[in-house]
């Protein structure tokens, strides 16, 4: 008897390895599994997260080149006021229409795209204003007084300052350059 419980013995020992060698194999192809699931999960969230940072950095390329666009149109800009300017102070009516027209289509699209002209009144702003000159005046000092170039902004970036003229309260003497 004692040779058959030993005998039993060794085959239950032998049936638990057997088990306990069988699990690990399936232990660790579960684990591979979850590992390869959370690779798999990652992969895709970097992908997800690659293919937004593209549509942004595409989309970013687009509004600076239409901001530089807009930056290199403003001295044309510019001439076409100078040209309405002369055209009326000369009494062509009839080609001070035609410019201002070619002149306000051209800053309807600008503006459509995000273009805006820098409002120049009240208060110097020298984030938005350039100072190009000052001159004594019953204004307060800091005031705008005249703009002598208008300033533009693109989508809210700075394109161009204004070039004004600003207060520098009252006082004697001539207005100078600054």
């Amino acid at each position: 008897m004692a040779e058959e419980e030993e005998k039993n013995e060794r085959s239950e020992k032998a049936a638990r390895q057997q088990s306990s060698e069988a699990k690990q194999p399936e232990e660790a192809k579960q684990d591979e599994a979850v590992e390869l699931k959370d690779r798999l999960l990652r992969l895709a969230a970097e992908f997800d997260n690659y293919k937004k940072r593209s549509s942004e950095d595409a989309s970013n390329a687009k509004g600076i080149g239409k901001a530089e666009l807009a930056k290199a149109l403003l001295p044309a800009l510019d001439e076409f006021e100078l040209a309405l300017s002369a055209f009326g102070a000369a009494g062509h009516e009839d080609h001070m229409k035609g410019i201002e027209l070619v002149f306000s289509n051209i800053l309807a699209t600008l503006r459509g795209s995000g273009m805006k002209e820098i409002e120049a009144k009240g208060k110097y702003d020298p984030y938005r204003h350039e100072v190009v000159m000052t001159r004594e005046s019953k204004e307060p000092e800091g005031t705008i007084l005249d703009v002598v170039r208008k300033g533009y902004a693109f989508n809210g970036t700075l394109l161009r300052p204004s070039a004004v003229i600003v207060s520098k309260g009252a006082g004697n003497g001539d207005s100078s350059p600054k």
